[in-house]
């Protein structure tokens, strides 16, 4: 549905976002997570058709940005991460005002904005001054504008920044309802809300993709790790020679104490331990490796920024 090919923004002598391609399926919920400043809100501006790309294209279905940017805004609510809001005006005068700018018939208005204040839970401060509002609330006006009218793709930037847990709770639950009628895209910095809501999660890094990875397949199990009594010289061999181990790389020795991770296929734990009984080897630790996001992202992030390698499991 949405697909971005050698994406790139420069300005100056500065690269706030190099040659990052990916594509997002039609009802995907996808989660782009980096530090401050890693390029995560210059993607989305380009997305949205508010910022041009120095370089490369964006493509929503048969549209392209630029040629008809138009015609692609139409289709997105959009909340930035600092959304402008009209401090004297009600927040029901605004969701009127955004309605019209969206284009909603006047016929369906009071229903597209009862329905984004429901959504939203602003019943009980519809008729109050955005300028009274706590920075939650705020926030929740800020993504009612965004779901007005009923767009099939969703965009949000730091959706929950500013939002107390309880307010996080209901803004995960919105996400996931949004999710049932379009596809939602979430910039954060915040592992635990990608974890919470997201089916994939795209990392930028200094402007680059460092990973695009479904969190399903990040679930799974990647290897197995052993600890042995035994160093590389003696165990490598009997490792490497186990039928379903295709890698073996050693993590750690303390006091005597190897740890081994292998890579492997699914089931090898109970030829691994059978092998290494044969072999005399004592087995002090035998375990699945799992690698889950946050495992991941700390990886990327301490690869040389020189050098940072793209991993793609998303394809």
């Amino acid at each position: 549905m949405i697909e971005l090919a050698h994406l790139t923004r420069r300005y100056g002598d500065f690269t706030a976002v190099d040659d990052v391609s990916f594509h997002i399926r039609r009802g995907e919920v996808v989660g782009l997570l980096g530090h401050n400043g890693a390029g995560k809100t210059t993607l989305m501006k380009m997305l949205t058709g508010f910022l041009e790309p120095t370089e490369g294209s964006i493509r929503v279905g048969s549209l392209e940005v630029g040629r008809d940017t138009r015609a692609i805004q139409a289709r997105i609510g959009y909340l930035p991460e600092n959304c402008p809001l009209w401090p004297e005006m009600t927040v029901i005068d605004f969701l009127e005002y955004q309605a019209a700018l969206h284009d909603v018939p006047a016929v369906r208005r009071g229903h597209a904005i009862a329905a984004a204040i429901r959504r939203t839970a602003l019943k009980e401060k519809a008729t109050e001054s955005i300028e009274t509002l706590s920075r939650g609330y705020r926030q929740r006006v800020g993504v009612a504008q965004a779901i007005l009218h009923d767009p099939d793709i969703v965009i949000l930037d730091e959706p929950t920044n500013g939002l107390d847990p309880t307010q996080i709770l209901h803004m995960r639950d919105l996400i996931r309802e949004l999710a049932k009628s379009a596809t939602v895209i979430i910039s954060t910095h915040i592992l635990q809300e990608v974890q919470a809501v997201c089916e994939r999660v795209v990392v930028l890094r200094a402007g680059r993709k460092v990973l695009d990875a479904r969190l399903d397949e990040l679930q799974r199990g990647a290897g197995l790790l052993v600890t042995l009594d035994q160093g590389e010289a003696i165990a490598r061999p009997v490792l490497e020679g186990i039928e379903g181990v295709a890698k073996v790389t050693l993590e750690q020795s303390v006091d005597g104490r190897y740890r081994y991770a292998l890579q492997s296929a699914e089931g090898t734990a109970p030829k691994v331990s059978a092998v290494l009984q044969q072999a005399g080897l004592a087995l002090y630790g035998l375990w699945p490796e799992r690698r889950d996001l946050e495992t991941l992202y700390a990886e990327v992030n301490e690869v040389d920024r020189f050098g940072a390698p793209e991993v793609n499991h998303a394809a």
